[in-house]
């Protein structure tokens, strides 16, 4: 089969493409022909060494994939051959990942496609999808009414939590850069979006719009929280969810937290169990049928050019670009 691989970490030009041998998949997995997979911040934090996990040589990188059940490993239960997947949680903890024709996949880490939804979709929904889901329901309990503020509405974690925020019967509170970016955020569903470059304005309309009573959820994605200016946002037992940020260690105001019973959750969505993201999943698939999900798929790489597509997502992730408005999907 056609892949992406590297030998060793470093720069996106460490990423070759070539032929690996096609897996065979052992009891309880799944061999997928992959129709599509996504981009993630992490994929590029692993190629680069920024995070140290076990990676088999050659090591095929990527979390998302989209297709079609090609063959069925010993035991499997859930699938067909035929049936159309997707899922997450590849290429970490030293499984190989899918940009590639074909991944091995334990079944477990799957989920059905839903009709009439394409495979470019589902798999720019998976990780951001299920990332959203596990802070917003699992770590943040969120209840119909309360009001969740996020950070890059129209990004790719930020816009699942926009919408699976209404979905709930919530309101939601965003930002974005550009009026082009706040139109978008309306789109999708927010109540309030307002320009981030106005951190002011921002603190103002979250005041505003809560009646200075705070948000129940603030969901935090910047890399280097400022909780002396945050807490104060947060409403009489609001929860904040920190997912970013590994060597931030920003000054944290105990005495405004605990006076106001906050709590305070951490997660990394690869830590969760399977049971954990088939119910995230569930709702995903619930969602995506009844279209209360937009997917924004930014740009479209052919599998030869996984290289650029990590350039592309460094160059926003970290470098700022603003060149990006939605997900990077590479299809074989």
């Amino acid at each position: 089969m056609k892949a992406a691989y590297y030998e060793q970490t470093g720069a996106p030009e460490v990423i070759q493409f070539g032929d690996q041998p096609t897996p065979t998949p052992q009891a309880g997995e799944v061999l997928v022909k992959i129709g599509a997979a996504a981009v993630n911040p992490i994929d590029t934090y692993i190629r680069s060494g920024m995070i140290n996990m076990p990676l088999a040589k050659p090591y095929i990188p990527g979390c998302d994939l989209a297709g079609t059940v090609e063959a069925l490993g010993p035991h499997t239960k859930r699938f067909k051959v035929g049936e159309r997947v997707w899922g997450s949680n590849q290429g970490l903890m030293g499984r190989q990942g899918s940009f590639a024709e074909y991944a091995a996949v334990h079944e477990d880490w799957l989920y059905p496609t839903p009709a009439g939804i394409t495979d470019e979709t589902a798999a720019a929904a998976s990780l951001v999808g299920i990332t959203a889901h596990l802070g917003l329901f699992r770590c943040a309990h969120l209840q119909p009414g309360e009001t969740v503020f996020i950070n890059g509405g129209t990004g790719g974690v930020g816009s699942m939590v926009v919408q699976q925020t209404k979905a709930a019967g919530a309101k939601v509170i965003t930002t974005a850069g550009c009026a082009e970016k706040l139109e978008l955020c309306k789109q999708l569903g927010a109540d309030v979006a307002v320009n981030y470059r106005k951190q002011a304005d921002v603190d103002a309309a979250i005041k505003d719009f809560t009646g200075g009573k705070g948000v129940q959820v603030w969901y935090e994605t910047q890399r280097e929280p400022d909780f002396l200016r945050t807490i104060p946002l947060l409403a009489q037992r609001g929860r904040m969810i920190v997912m970013a940020g590994r060597q931030a260690q920003p000054v944290f105001p105990v005495g405004p937290f605990y006076v106001k019973d906050c709590s305070l959750f951490g997660f990394a969505m690869f830590n969760a169990t399977p049971d954990e993201q088939r119910q995230c999943a569930d709702d995903i698939n619930r969602w995506l049928a009844a279209k209360k999900l937009q997917v924004t798929v930014g740009k479209v790489f052919p599998l030869a050019e996984t290289a650029a597509a990590h350039r592309l997502q460094e160059d926003n992730t970290l470098q700022k670009a603003n060149t990006l408005t939605g997900k990077i999907v590479v299809k074989p």
